[in-house]
């Protein structure tokens, strides 16, 4: 199986994620199923369902969350520089807006666009790797194509 690269952040975020799933929701959803059953009928019994359609989720999170974990690369940004590669925070700015953003590029287990954590297999990922503080970047997002020019890159 290949690697699956995740920062330390990430890797741990996965952890406390699982560590809920077993303690608290698992027992949680158990004592739901058994409530439901001291209802009776279980084939018109709503709750009973709903309870056994949720347990079918946590058990299938669980199972990806340990998947993931065992596969996990683990690497540290602050221990690397250069060009921009997995785990740099990086600073563009839209050359068409001048408005400027800054993502970390991260494994697609804790990838969130809107916290600023950027999946290494978008387009935009992609295109930045190997880049360089100063360069130019075309990107060619479902949106239409994007230039923008990285202004900084840090490992943090």
């Amino acid at each position: 199986m290949e690697k699956i690269p995740m920062t330390r952040k990430g890797h741990q975020a996965l952890e406390t994620e699982l560590k809920h799933l077993k303690s608290v929701e698992r027992p949680a959803i158990i004592k739901a199923i058994a409530e439901a059953r001291e209802h009776g009928d279980l084939s018109e019994n709503a709750e009973y369902h709903s309870a056994k359609e949720k347990q079918s989720f946590i058990e299938g999170r669980i199972k990806e969350l340990e998947g993931a974990i065992s596969l996990a690369d683990v690497i540290d940004p602050t221990k690397m520089k250069g060009g921009i590669k997995f785990g740099a925070t990086v600073t563009l700015v839209d050359e068409d807006t001048d408005e400027e953003k800054t993502y970390q590029i991260v494994g697609e287990y804790e990838a969130n666009i809107e916290a600023g954590l950027l999946n290494i297999k978008s387009p935009i990922a992609r295109a930045l790797i190997g880049k360089e503080e100063g360069d130019s970047v075309e990107v060619r997002t479902p949106g239409g194509d994007k230039s923008y020019e990285v202004l900084k890159i840090a490992f943090i």
